[in-house]
């Protein structure tokens, strides 16, 4: 056991020296290490009162200090961490760059971003503030490694209302879809390995997203509604994806899995379309369905842009990897304090946002060298690494 808790130690120390220097006193450095602590910690809520108790503070008045005074840019932190993480689990084949959002229920109006809104987490429409995130996830692990605050355009029309929060003057009103194009642009500009893109309707239907994917040779499985309007030779002109769709004959589904989910093999009928006529050299455009096994009527649409040749197995990979951003979510906000925060401030989302992350990399590290064998492990992960 001594050895397993000196291997998780370890690579803790090796983690966290990754980024330590972009705290540049040793305060706020120290301050940084015992808020990703109490983060990977046993706590059940991990918000700046038990991050103090865990780092034997008597307040959170330290906590508090790191989020919204010391000078240290998350941003760069947040660099530092995926390239981190990636060097563990990046595959520069079967790799996904997976964009989502999950809301964060808050109480009362001054925290940035809240207001009664949609939220997919709750189910309704919630006071909330909602999250943009951009997730990786290949066979060796899955991870954060890029967030926005999504602001509505009651806060950004009232700028005293910004400034009250911290958000600063420059920051415009900013959509779903535009706000993950931003990190998207990221990632191609940081030469991130990956192979695939994907995403809900959300972001799928959005047509400069996609246009901006193919203008850089992206291939990309983006979920679309029924009512999504594709170019075809089948009507010789344009047809809804439903009605396309819903002309393909019988012999024209196939019983695929998308991956493994909670009770086994995740099975759907698949078929795809040919869409876009006029079609670039090497690239194809297909619309892609999947049917549900219990309930014929139900049926997702995806557009899909790839290489020529691509065959359906990867297509439908791909549009099964949207699980893992949902994964990471769930092990973000139950494992590393993800919504926990009790921060108002817009740079101060980020830091705690950027910080849960962190913790979250870090355990997909621990996950990816468990698998590889360069650390000792039993059943399960350590939720804390010792000191």
């Amino acid at each position: 056991m001594d050895a397993i808790v000196d291997g998780w130690s370890g690579a803790f120390g090796d983690f966290v020296a990754g980024f330590a220097g972009r705290f540049g006193r040793v305060e706020p450095r120290r301050r940084m290490v015992s808020y990703l602590r109490g983060l990977l910690g046993e706590s059940e809520r991990k918000n700046g009162w038990t991050l103090a108790e865990a780092a034997g503070d008597s307040g959170p008045q330290g906590m508090q200090r790191l989020l919204n005074y010391y000078r240290w840019d998350a941003d760069a932190v947040r660099d530092d961490v995926r390239a981190a993480v990636l060097e563990h689990i990046a595959d520069p084949v079967r790799g996904v760059l997976i964009l989502d959002e999950t809301g964060f229920l808050k109480k009362g109006v001054r925290s940035a971003g809240v207001a009664r809104q949609y939220s997919g987490t709750a189910g309704r429409i919630e006071n909330s503030q909602i999250g943009v995130f951009l997730a990786y996830g290949s066979p060796l692990g899955r991870a954060l490694i890029d967030r926005e605050l999504y602001l509505p355009k009651d806060w950004t029309a009232d700028r005293d209302r910004c400034r009250k929060a911290g958000i600063p003057d420059e920051v415009e009103f900013t959509t779903k879809p535009d706000l993950g194009l931003r990190m998207l642009q990221r990632a191609v500009a940081a030469g991130i390995p990956f192979g695939w893109v994907t995403a809900d309707e959300l972001y799928g239907q959005t047509g400069r997203l996609r246009l901006w994917l193919e203008e850089h040779d992206v291939p990309h499985v983006l979920a679309v509604p029924k009512s999504q309007m594709v170019m075809t030779m089948e009507f010789f002109g344009q047809a809804r994806a439903h009605h396309l769709i819903s002309h393909l004959p019988d012999d024209a589904w196939t019983r695929l899995s998308c991956g493994n989910g909670a009770h086994g093999p995740r099975e759907y009928d698949w078929a795809q379309a040919p869409v876009r006529p006029w079609r670039r050299e090497g690239w194809d455009h297909w619309l892609l369905a999947r049917r549900s096994l219990s309930d014929p009527t139900d049926i997702a649409y995806y557009i899909c842009f790839s290489p020529t040749g691509t065959p359906l197995d990867d297509l439908v990979r791909v549009a099964g990897a949207r699980w893992m951003v949902e994964e990471c979510f769930q092990r973000a906000k139950n494992e590393a304090g993800l919504d926990h925060y009790q921060v108002r401030d817009y740079t101060a989302w980020y830091r705690h946002i950027t910080l849960s992350m962190a913790a979250l990399a870090f355990l997909a590290i621990l996950r990816a060298k468990a698998k590889k064998g360069m650390i000792q492990t039993e059943h399960m992960m350590p939720s804390c690494p010792s000191p």
